[in-house]
């Protein structure tokens, strides 16, 4: 499955509403069943009201025929109905319905009487069981907590197919959701019982094994015991099965081959490709859920072993298929944008074959829909963000159909994934540098509802709307100001003091591009939010990203006039120290990289500013012979080096009054030998800097003394 699933009505509920009569034989008392919830007197009043059902599964007084018929009352209530399906959940229905579950399976165990009606009463329950589960995960919950979950393994191997079949089915409702309990595949006891289940000629029970495994199968180490205990040939031969043998073992196979060539090339090797060509084939099966599987299949099998599936037919095939697929008004259709997304993800040539479908003009005509899950909804914005993550084309075409209205409405919908979405898709589009400048992002229509997702109650939606504005931010001069007047600053500020750290560097981050390319005047605004303390601390965040963010922050607050200069100096110079300890501390190429940047544009102000950052490369204080500058300019990272060496640059600019002083005491250091060695330095930016600090240099002669 994909993403977050938010069901009205649970679709793919596999029990009919209509239960066929049964023996109404004596049910035993001593099963210890729960307490008499109500009186029958009240249950006898309207036998179909919830409360009154429930009554009916607990009373020790009601006939056993009557309990029988209770429940599959109460199955046939909630098979597709979300609403009533919650009522009974919070009326504690399924402790009862798992009561009497346990009851008839320990006295088939014990033998005796009335077989059939326990049978009866077996596949009632596991199938109301199934449907609490079906599509909730508070039903799945309340079935595992209840105790349900052993006996229904148990039933697959009962003698009674239909019983094998209720308990199969109810098992495989409760494997659609993610708290399903997974089995450990390096047990030999696991793996034997996940074979005998694919092994089952009960094709409920083989798709179940298929959909254990397609839940709990997430690692690497887990793929390869599966495939050495050869469930791959057992899964491809499921392929020839039945229609739910089919797409479970479509959807098993998918997690059993992701990210793993070795294990893909099982699948895609044997017999000349004969494996491989049977899920072509179900690519275009007549059942859409079989071609949205078998397309899901091959695409993990394409992103895994890259050699496969590059013929331009089949990937288009594959585009025009989803593309179909689209217009599915069930569940295919919602988990069709996420396929998608799979197939193009940082995938430019297949991004470019999508849109040559048309694929943006079918996403935008869903979102005109307007009416649909909120899966779906958080799919079509996924499916345009990766659409629009690297051609331009996609973006000026979402722009042209108006996608950014749908954004905002986004924006405010119920279901915190859609929100998170419409942040990543607006992140993407926004990454344009022609359409920042036209001001299309940063207007109130945007902004006021962007800023207003920094409040919101889900982590992943700040984030994703951090991200969105860090983008959008970098906006030009013109468009800033409206940031800071709807309050975005306030909260990206008070965002950088969480206790997450991917919040606090995306917050950080964020400022950092709010900073770019501003005038004094929006400086001196984020600064009255964004205090001097604060930003010190940033610089030693427990959290190298934080600080590399943070020193980037105040290298963009330091550049531009010499009057920006001049916030590193306040305080009595807090900011500068704080550099200047961090340049000796840290072993974070990256933060030291934005650290010498900032120490770079601080040395092409004045000359205090200069002989103020030769301070700090050169305390007076410690007898370390070799100078934190002769290691920066001697690194392996090409922008370190580069960062260093402008530092040089600006520190001997000759017109400046101190430059000799300076310069002497960079030959002093030995920094002139370093430079000399750097010349034909592989990097070019460092070639061509080290020559110009160089020239400088030497225009004062040997300086040495």
């Amino acid at each position: 499955m994909f993403g977050v699933t938010v069901y009205a009505v649970d679709r793919s509920d596999p029990y009919s509403t209509q239960g066929r009569s049964q023996p109404g034989l004596s049910y035993p008392q001593t099963h210890h069943l729960p307490p008499t919830t109500m009186p029958a007197s009240v249950a006898s009043s309207n036998p179909s009201r919830p409360e009154n059902l429930i009554g009916q599964l607990n009373s020790t007084h009601t006939s056993y025929e009557a309990k029988l018929k209770a429940l599959r009352d109460l199955k046939n209530q909630i098979i597709g109905n979300r609403t009533k399906k919650l009522a009974f959940l919070k009326l504690g229905a399924v402790p009862s319905v798992v009561a009497i579950l346990s009851s008839s399976a320990a006295a088939q165990d014990g033998g005796g009487d009335n077989l059939e009606f326990h049978e009866s009463v077996l596949v009632q329950s596991a199938a109301a069981i199934g449907s609490f589960a079906c599509g909730l995960d508070s039903g799945v919950k309340a079935v595992l907590d209840a105790g349900a979950f052993p006996i229904l393994l148990k039933l697959i191997f009962h003698p009674n197919e239909k019983v094998a079949d209720a308990g199969a089915r109810s098992l495989k409702m409760i494997y659609q959701s993610k708290l399903a309990p997974k089995y450990d595949f390096h047990q030999e006891k696991d793996m034997e019982f996940l074979l005998s289940l694919l092994n089952s000629e009960n094709e409920n029970v083989s798709s179940l094994g298929a959909s254990i495994i397609t839940h709990s199968c997430q690692t690497a180490i887990e793929q390869q015991a599966l495939s050495e205990a050869g469930v791959i040939k057992r899964l491809v031969a499921l392929l020839g099965g039945s229609l739910i043998q089919r797409d479970a073992s479509l959807e098993s196979l998918a997690a059993v081959v992701k990210d793993n060539p070795e294990v893909a090339s099982r699948l895609v090797l044997p017999e000349n490709g004969r494996e491989l060509n049977a899920v072509i084939e179900l690519m275009r099966d007549k059942y859409p859920r079989t071609r949205l599987l078998a397309c899901t299949c091959l695409i993990n099998i394409r992103n895994t072993y890259v050699s496969y599936l590059q013929d331009s037919g089949i990937k288009k095939e594959l585009i025009l298929i989803l593309l179909e697929l689209l217009n599915d008004p069930g569940q295919v259709g919602d988990e069709a944008p996420f396929v998608l997304s799979n197939l193009i993800a940082e995938k430019e040539g297949m991004q470019k074959l999508a849109f040559d479908a048309s694929i943006v003009e079918k996403l935008c005509e869903n979102l005109q829909k307007g009416s649909f899950q909120a899966k779906r909804l958080q799919g079509i914005f996924l499916a345009l963000a990766d659409l629009c993550s690297k051609l331009e084309c996609c973006r000026d075409r979402v722009l042209h159909l108006k996608v950014l209205n749908f954004v905002t409405e986004a924006f405010a919908h119920d279901s915190a994934e859609v929100r998170a979405a419409a942040c990543i898709f607006l992140k993407n589009v926004s990454r344009s540098v022609k359409n920042l400048s036209a001001g299309h992002f940063m207007n109130e229509t945007v902004a006021v509802p962007l800023v207003q997702l920094l409040y919101d109650s889900c982590s992943f939606v700040q984030i994703a709307a951090l991200r969105a504005i860090s983008n959008v931010v970098v906006d030009f001069m013109a468009h800033k100001s409206l940031f800071v007047q709807c309050g975005g600053v306030k909260q990206l500020v008070q965002l950088s003091r969480s206790m997450e750290s991917a919040v606090r560097v995306n917050a950080v981050w964020a400022l950092k591009n709010l900073t770019f390319l501003v005038d004094n005047r929006c400086k001196e605004e984020i600064l009255l939010e964004l205090s001097t303390s604060t930003l010190t601390s940033l610089l030693s965040d427990p959290e190298a990203p934080v600080q590399e963010q943070a020193f980037a922050l105040v290298r963009n607050l330091v550049d531009g006039t010499l009057n920006s200069i001049d916030y590193v100096f306040g305080d009595d110079g807090l900011l500068l120290h704080a550099i200047g300890r961090q340049l000796r501390n840290t072993s974070k190429a990256e933060v030291l990289v934005q650290c010498m940047y900032t120490l770079s544009n601080v040395a092409s102000g004045k000359e205090h500013h200069k002989e103020a950052v030769m301070n700090q490369l050169f305390p007076q204080t410690g007898n370390d012979k070799e100078t934190i500058l002769v290691k920066f300019l001697q690194s392996s990272n090409s922008q370190l080096r580069t960062a260093a060496v402008w530092t040089i640059v600006n520190l001997t600019f000759p017109s400046s009054p101190g430059a000799c002083g300076r310069v002497t005491a960079l030959w002093n250091a030995g920094i002139v030998s370093q430079l000399k060695c750097m010349v034909n330095d592989p990097c070019l930016d460092v070639k061509l800097q080290s020559r110009t600090a160089l020239k400088q240099l030497m225009m004062f002669g040997d300086a040495s003394t």
